[in-house]
């Protein structure tokens, strides 16, 4: 797939264009798309990043309504592209390997969104999520962009909880963005919705 330069929106238009973004969750993308059509943006750019093995993929085939029984690990990025009506909708799942990361700030420029997805029941990778983390959020690239972190896999028992996940990755460091952290379970949609619908309110309420 041929890398898609963003356009950039304005955050006044962005702040009128993420209500719309929440429905994603509950429609398909090619109806959240043709939803766009009497705005006046072109291209909305979400990025979905954390380890592998998180739940990144999976969440992607979720929104898309795709089948979830054969999800292999992204060897270098998803990325689902839906125009209608001279509008497009970019989802960008980006490989979480440890020889891909350096590659992520490829995918920086014009990012609206970043959605941070930690595999919850996992806990002794927790501090090399909290390593990337920080280094994701010193990009200038993506300097003020709000930050949803889900902690994907709660349905294990083995989950950590929001809480302890938050301390963890040192959530409560975080200055000058807007963040927010979500428990869900990707498979099934559950707390994706609530973490989406924060980050539509959060950049509404700075915009105005």
């Amino acid at each position: 797939l041929p890398l898609i330069h963003p356009f950039l929106l304005s955050f006044s238009h962005l702040s009128r264009l993420l209500p719309l973004l929440f429905s994603v969750f509950r429609m398909g993308l090619l109806d959240l798309v043709r939803s766009f059509k009497s705005a006046p943006e072109k291209e909305i750019r979400i990025l979905l990043l954390g380890l592998d093995n998180a739940g990144k993929t999976t969440l992607l085939k979720k929104l898309s309504s795709e089948e979830l029984t054969n999800v292999t690990p992204t060897k270098g990025f998803n990325v689902k592209t839906i125009a209608s009506g001279g509008i497009t909708l970019n989802v960008w799942d980006i490989g979480g390997q440890r020889a891909i990361r350096p590659y992520w700030s490829n995918y920086y420029p014009g990012t609206h969104a970043v959605i941070y997805v930690v595999d919850a029941s996992d806990v002794k990778r927790l501090d090399e999520s909290h390593v990337e983390l920080d280094e994701l959020l010193e990009e200038k690239k993506l300097e003020g962009v709000p930050l949803l972190v889900l902690a994907n896999k709660q349905d294990l028992s083995t989950a950590a909880d929001a809480v302890q996940i938050s301390t963890m990755l040192g959530l409560a460091n975080i200055r000058e963005r807007a963040w927010q952290i979500q428990p869900c379970v990707a498979l099934t949609g559950e707390g994706v919705q609530e973490g989406v619908q924060w980050l539509s309110n959060t950049i509404k309420e700075s915009r105005k």
